[in-house]
């Protein structure tokens, strides 16, 4: 069974291959009761079709580099998820972001040169394969069950997200609002010394206000002014996941960075 090229898989994949019925038609998928590999992981790629929910959750940052993304915080140390468990379970009810939900499946090229995306999936995730359990990912004619379908659609509708998030961050970008990020937290037994975190990107409040009223008035009709205001009022949230961290025991050390 021949493997998708990855020269750089996304976060989470260890391998692709593309889903078929030749050497897929008894496989099955099952829910994933745990899943570990979300255990040390402190920031997960989000949409902007989540923002307003994934911000009562976690504070939303932007990667740093030329082509920065959305990124919802769950720890704010490398290594550290203070919502979820070293087993990889998840014991209160919060959003979990599309990036997670989509795995072990994803859209991809089967060749660098096509445009074409067929559905993979990632080989050495415990919820699909040759199970006598669980959902048929082909039927009997060896055509796309509704569990396939249902999945593909699902990764369908995630491509459209990111094409979305993909337009407001070079919106973002257009009038530079965007700026290095940087946050100071205190413990209660050492005022004095605090916290630095830095690595990450945030909508600057001082940029935001030199923009013009037309485009304003613009991005309040089209939604984006809906999303910087969830972006900048989810960043008081990076206390509270510090507050997690230290009641955890997984408090930070000096001068912490968030990342890239």
């Amino acid at each position: 069974m021949a493997s998708a090229p990855q020269p750089n898989l996304p976060l989470f994949y260890k391998d692709l291959m593309p889903l078929n019925s030749r050497d897929h038609a008894s496989w099955k998928s099952r829910p994933l009761e745990t899943a570990p590999w979300l255990a040390h992981q402190h920031a997960v790629p989000l949409t902007t079709d989540e923002f307003l929910q994934a911000q009562r959750n976690f504070p939303i940052v932007f990667s740093s580099g030329d082509n920065p993304l959305p990124l919802a915080l769950m720890g704010l140390n490398e290594g550290v998820n203070t919502f979820v468990s070293e087993e990889g379970k998840i014991d209160e009810p919060i959003y979990i972001p599309a990036y997670i939900r989509r795995y072990p499946f994803m859209l991809a090229k089967l060749s660098k040169d096509g445009e074409e995306l067929s559905l993979c999936f990632d080989p050495t995730c415990e919820s699909i394969g040759d199970f006598e359990d669980g959902h048929p990912l082909f039927d009997a004619e060896q055509n796309p069950a509704s569990t396939t379908t249902d999945i593909l659609q699902f990764c369908e509708r995630f491509e459209e997200s990111g094409a979305r998030t993909k337009a407001f961050v070079e919106e973002l970008q257009k009038h530079e609002l965007l700026m290095d990020g940087e946050i100071s937290i205190s413990e209660n037994e050492n005022p004095d010394k605090p916290f630095i975190y830095r690595g990450f990107q945030m909508i600057s409040q001082e940029k935001l206000h030199e923009v013009r009223g037309d485009v304003l008035r613009t991005w309040n009709q089209n939604g984006i002014l809906a999303l910087i205001n969830a972006h900048l009022f989810s960043l008081d949230l990076m206390r509270s996941i510090f507050a997690r961290q230290v009641q955890q025991g997984t408090g930070p050390k000096m001068d912490a960075q968030l990342p890239n």
